[in-house]
C-alpha cells in the first residue's frame, strides 16, 4: 500500500468524520462528501430564532474504552458536558422518576458543536450527493446528482444509512448484498417551543405505551439558550404507520400525547417543528463492525455496522480506518 492514499469518504456523520480523522491523522488524503448543507448526521440541531433545537440523537453514552479515553479529550476541550436531566419514566399510564443511572453526554453548545470541532482540519464538499462509484482501474471516482465527477480516489469509505449504503456499494456485491439486508426504522421528532416554562419537573422521559419514545426539555440542557423548549421522539412503531403524514397532522398528535403523559394542558407553542428521520435505527443488532472489499478499495461503515447509537458510529468509522490502512 502507498505510504499516503487519497480517500473519499461519503457521509459526514459520526462515522465518517471518525474514519476521517482517524486517517487524517495516519497521514493520509482525505475527501468527505455530504449530501445535506451540515455535518454530523442524525447529531442534528435545528437553529431557529428561539435558539438550537437538538432533533436527532439527544445525548450519547460511553462505554468501551477507547471511546472513552477520546470522550475524555472532548470533555476537556469543552466539546461536550454532562447532562444530569430529572429524568422519569411512562408505563402503563403512569409517570414517575426513573432509577436509570446512566452517565449521558451532550454536544456543546448544541449536538452538531461536537461534530464541527471534529472536521476542523478536514476537507468537507457538502450540499453534495454522490449517487455513483466509478471503477478506473486503479482508482475511484465519484459521480454526483449534477453530474459532475470527482475524483480520483485511492480508496472509498461509504459511511451513509445501509438502504442509500447499498446503492452506493453495487461494485462490490457482497458489501452491497449486506447492507441491503439491513432494515432501517423511521422516526418523527417534532420540537415545541413554549413562551412560558411548563408547569412539569421532567426534564427527559422515557415512554413505554402508545405514540411516543421519549421525551427531552431541550432547554435543560447546558449551553442551550431561550424559552421553554422541547424535543420528542415518536416511537418507531408509530412513526412507522404515520410515516407519510404531514408534519402538522404529525405535530398535532405529538402535542396531544405530550400533553397525556404530562397531565396538563399545553398551551398554544411559540415554534413547532416536525422532522421524519427515515433511517433512524437499525430494527436488529449486528457486529460487522465495519464491511470490506479490500482487493477493490472499497469499505463501508456506520453505527448499523454495530446496532445504532452514537458511540457505535464512532467505532465503526475507526474499525474501517483500522481495516483499510491493514489492507496491505
Amino acid at each position: 500500500m502507498p505510504n499516503t492514499l487519497s480517500i473519499a469518504i461519503i457521509g459526514a456523520g459520526l462515522a465518517g468524520i471518525s474514519a476521517a480523522r482517524h486517517l487524517s491523522e495516519a497521514g493520509h488524503q482525505v475527501q468527505l462528501f455530504d449530501k445535506s448543507r451540515g455535518s454530523g448526521g442524525r447529531l442534528s440541531s435545528k437553529r431557529t430564532e428561539f435558539g438550537d433545537l437538538d432533533i436527532g440523537a439527544q445525548y450519547f453514552t460511553a462505554r468501551e474504552p477507547g471511546f472513552r479515553r477520546e470522550l475524555k479529550r472532548w470533555l476537556e476541550a469543552g466539546w461536550v458536558a454532562d447532562w444530569e436531566p430529572q429524568l422519569y419514566l411512562y408505563e402503563k399510564g403512569q409517570l414517575r422518576p426513573s432509577e436509570d443511572d446512566q452517565q449521558r453526554f451532550i454536544g456543546m453548545p448544541r449536538m452538531t458543536g461536537l461534530s464541527r470541532q471534529l472536521l476542523e482540519g478536514l476537507s468537507l464538499t457538502s450540499s453534495c450527493r454522490i449517487q455513483r462509484l466509478r471503477r478506473d482501474e486503479p482508482h475511484w471516482w465519484l459521480e454526483d446528482d449534477q453530474g459532475s465527477e470527482h475524483g480520483p480516489f485511492d480508496r472509498v469509505v461509504v459511511a451513509a444509512p445501509a438502504p442509500q449504503a447499498a446503492a452506493l456499494l453495487e461494485p462490490a456485491v457482497q458489501l452491497a448484498q449486506a447492507a441491503a439486508r439491513i432494515n432501517m426504522l423511521p422516526c418523527w421528532a417534532v420540537a415545541l417551543v413554549f413562551e412560558q416554562p411548563l408547569d412539569t419537573p421532567v426534564q427527559a422521559c422515557f415512554v413505554r405505551d402508545g405514540a411516543l419514545d421519549w421525551i427531552s426539555r431541550n432547554s435543560s440542557k447546558a449551553g442551550r439558550k431561550g424559552p421553554d423548549s422541547w424535543v420528542i421522539h415518536a416511537s418507531t412503531d408509530w412513526s412507522a404507520a404515520h410515516v407519510d403524514d404531514s408534519p402538522l397532522q404529525v405535530i398535532a398528535a405529538v402535542q396531544q400525547a405530550l400533553a397525556q403523559i404530562l397531565g396538563c394542558d399545553l398551551p398554544e407553542p411559540v415554534f413547532s417543528h416536525a422532522h421524519r428521520w427515515l433511517y433512524a435505527r437499525p430494527a436488529e443488532d449486528c457486529q460487522w463492525g465495519a464491511l470490506a472489499a479490500p482487493e477493490l478499495g472499497l469499505y463501508a461503515c456506520g453505527d448499523w455496522c454495530l446496532g445504532g447509537r452514537v458511540e457505535n458510529a464512532w467505532l465503526s468509522g475507526r474499525q474501517v480506518a483500522r481495516a483499510l490502512m491493514g489492507a496491505g
